[in-house]
């Protein structure tokens, strides 16, 4: 068999994109809790004066108010996850639900609890959570008292967060994650950090400050799980956006190369602890100072991750030829062009199984370290029969080629991959466009993208398809 014995196959969610309960079980204000729903959302987020407005005065409709409710169906939704034969399941803590200001003095015990039965009802049926520490939310505090990531005040906050929750969860949680998709602070400064941005500051300049200060809280927390949790492993996680040259002109080979070597930075540091020779020439040709202490540069090359994990959806193109780079694909949030030998997605994600082997190819030459795929999925919209059931058939051939990529970089190519969770494995709220019709999961959660709907939970046709994948670990293809 191609995938080892103790593969973990599983699925992912986010806290703040499946709890709901925003200010229940007293949870503070975050940051994912000011951002609107719909077309206007990626705008909204690059927008200073728009969050401090809905923080001021929020009006209209928040869609990571009630999520899909995971707040109150964990039960039911384990459940149906272990119907399906999981072995792991990826969620996030809510850093707001422990610390609701994000400084208190002491940790939110009620959000603690729910953590407990949460790994609880995991652990019943023997699935492993995978948790992640920071996935695109913090106290909305943090933000206002500090710009969030761009100060140094947040590391060590985060590092007693870190703390907290692995003393809490020693004997209940195996795998961490740090900083979900670290990398995408580039390209949403407040999604990712909670950094506001105003037009007369220098946004490359803060982008960069708030990631190493991320990096040296990863750092700490990589240290402290080491020393409190000697049989636990923690990992990175970066969002992948492999990159084609669009032609054989060399120059197009270079602009694939910059693209790449920025996309992977943070994920260097974490994995091989020290910053690359390139980044720090680039960084002083552009007059960016991070003030990088002997402490930092101590704490970030003796505490490197155990293995690296990252998200996959599609790749993209690049060209230096101006009338080929308009071209944009619509899906390419970390820039880039379509590929015209791909098809796409209903919301412009270019698929591409064989990409998918090439970057877990890359990954393991480059890191040497394990490896893990902790979202792959495809958002699309799906359409109840009369009688209640969803086909999603493109999902199911979405998710098959792509195992069938894992399945090569295993067998032929020798990458060492510890597990795959599908992203979205109940529907979920989008980060991008905070709606729910843009769905990934194999189970269908009634919800429109207005906020309507029973939140009732029923099983695509794909659940049964994903669970028997699991239970042929991977053979019946």
């Amino acid at each position: 068999m191609a995938f080892p014995k103790n593969f973990l196959w599983g699925g992912a969610i986010a806290a703040h994109q499946a709890e709901g309960a925003y200010l229940e079980g007293g949870k503070g204000l975050a940051t994912c809790d000011v951002i609107h729903g719909g077309k206007d959302r990626w705008a909204e987020i690059s927008n200073p004066a728009a969050i401090r407005a809905n923080i001021e005065n929020p009006q209209g409709y928040f869609p990571e108010h009630t999520a899909s409710d995971f707040y109150h169906h964990y039960k039911e939704d384990i459940a149906l996850f272990a119907e399906m034969g999981f072995k792991t399941f990826r969620l996030s803590i809510a850093w707001a639900r422990i610390f609701p200001n994000g400084d208190d003095a002491a940790p939110n015990e009620e959000g603690l609890a729910f953590y407990d039965s949460v790994f609880d009802e995991c652990l019943k049926y023997g699935i492993e959570p995978l948790v992640t520490l920071s996935h695109w939310e913090m106290a909305i505090n943090l933000t206002l008292k500090h710009n969030g990531w761009s100060s140094r005040e947040l590391i060590p906050l985060f590092e007693r967060y870190a703390k907290t929750v692995f003393a809490r969860y020693k004997d209940k949680v195996k795998y961490w994650l740090t900083f979900n998709e670290i990398n995408m602070t580039f390209h949403a400064p407040f999604l990712g950090s909670g950094v506001l941005i105003d037009q007369q500051q220098d946004h490359e300049a803060l982008c960069f400050l708030a990631c190493h200060n991320q990096l040296v809280a990863s750092a700490l927390a990589v240290k402290a799980c080491h020393e409190m949790l000697p049989g636990a492993k923690i990992g990175s996680m970066a969002a992948t956006m492999t990159a084609y040259p669009y032609s054989s002109r060399p120059e197009d080979t270079w602009e694939k190369m910059k693209l790449e070597r920025k996309n992977y930075c943070l994920t260097d540091v974490q994995a091989r602890g020290v910053y690359p020779a390139w980044l720090k020439k680039y960084l002083a040709r552009k007059g960016i100072v991070l003030n990088i202490t002997a402490e930092d540069e101590k704490i970030l090359r003796e505490n490197t991750v155990d293995f690296v994990s990252f998200s996959y959806y599609s790749t993209s193109a690049v060209s230096t030829d101006p009338a080929v780079a308009e071209n944009k694909g619509s899906g390419n949030l970390f820039g880039g062009i379509k590929n015209p030998h791909l098809k796409s997605s209903e919301w412009g994600w270019q698929i591409d199984p064989l990409g998918l082997r090439i970057t877990l190819n890359f990954l393991y030459d480059r890191y040497q370290k394990p490896l893990f795929i902790v979202e792959n999925g495809l958002g699309a919209k799906d359409t109840l029969t009369p009688d209640g059931a969803i086909n999603d058939d493109y999902r199911i051939e979405y998710l098959r080629e792509h195992i069938k990529a894992v399945k090569q970089a295993i067998e032929k190519d020798g990458v060492e991959i510890w597990g795959y969770t599908t992203w979205g494995c109940l529907d979920i709220i989008s980060a991008s466009n905070g709606e729910i019709s843009k769905r990934y999961g194999f189970i269908y959660v009634d919800k429109d993208d207005e906020g309507n709907g029973t939140l009732n939970r029923s099983r695509k046709k794909s659940f049964f398809w994903y669970k028997d994948i699991i239970t042929s670990n991977g053979e019946n293809l």
